[in-house]
């Protein structure tokens, strides 16, 4: 049996994801963190994107949207908590589809009470939501 951590993924309204992993892989803000069974601690914000969970009974990893957040890591212990997350299979890609190209336009046409950063992590956060819904169709499509 391979070794395994819990992961504890939640967002600011409930628990997505309880359960054991070989391996946890997070969007950091300085790259992709691998959290293997008995890694170091470590605490660290995390940027939108993916977080992958190979749990040790399914082939596919499953995939869950993160807004940012924070990630805490104990030998035997992943918390993932973030404002917004969303299980990858729950994901709207029309309504991805459109907060990208919402914040595109916003960025091309700024007006004088423009909030650049705003429209820049909107842009982020569809972007990471797109890719994810990628992710899922190529898995499907083994």
């Amino acid at each position: 049996m391979a070794m395994t951590v819990h992961v504890d993924v939640v967002s600011a309204e409930e628990l997505i994801f309880s359960g054991l992993a070989e391996i946890v892989i997070v969007p950091g803000e300085m790259g992709e963190l691998g959290i293997y069974p008995r890694h170091t601690p470590l605490l660290t914000r995390i940027k939108p994107g993916s977080v992958r969970i190979k749990r040790p009974d399914q082939v596919d990893e499953e995939l869950i949207y993160v807004s940012g957040g924070m990630l805490e890591v104990q030998p035997n212990l992943v918390t993932i908590l973030s404002d917004t997350a969303i299980r990858g299979k729950d994901l709207d890609e029309a309504r991805a589809s459109e907060a990208k190209l919402a914040a595109e336009e916003l960025m091309k046409n700024r007006s004088s009470d423009f909030d650049y950063a705003q429209a820049e992590s909107e842009l982020a956060q569809a972007i990471a939501q797109l890719r994810i819904i990628s992710q899922i169709r190529k898995q499907v499509g083994r």
